[in-house]
């Protein structure tokens, strides 16, 4: 029969080995709930980060949405400043011609007033 390799078989009644094997259980126990705390750590941790990110990529798409509406209402506003422009040219021109046609109206009947009183003046002398 050939030799067994020597393993110890710790003694019973010494209980130093019983002991050490005690507090390595013990030692891995609290490093395996170490771990499992961490990797709990970890997922909660990765899901606010995959959280943020689509909170960022839904701010992201407002604000494009919000930048396009911008963008629209400033064209608006160049084409309604432009109708402004036309139309005060326009109503700056009329009033013009107005003035032109009353003061043309008011010399006529300045005239027919002045060739009125002129032959009045004529009959009664």
């Amino acid at each position: 029969m050939a030799p067994s390799p020597a393993i110890p078989i710790p003694d019973p009644r010494g209980g130093s080995a019983l002991k050490a094997l005690g507090r390595k259980t013990a030692r891995a126990t609290a490093e395996e709930e170490e771990l499992e705390e961490l990797r709990k750590r970890n997922a909660e941790l990765e899901r606010k980060v995959k959280e943020g990110r689509e909170r960022e990529e839904g701010l992201a798409r407002d604000l494009e949405r919000v930048l396009e509406r911008l963008r629209t209402v400033e064209e608006a506003e160049e084409r309604l400043c432009t109708q402004l422009g036309e139309l005060e040219a326009e109503s700056v021109a009329q009033a013009r011609s107005y003035h032109h046609r009353i003061k043309e109206l008011h010399d006529r009947l300045a005239n027919a007033q002045r060739m009125l009183d002129s032959s009045s003046s004529s009959i009664f002398l």
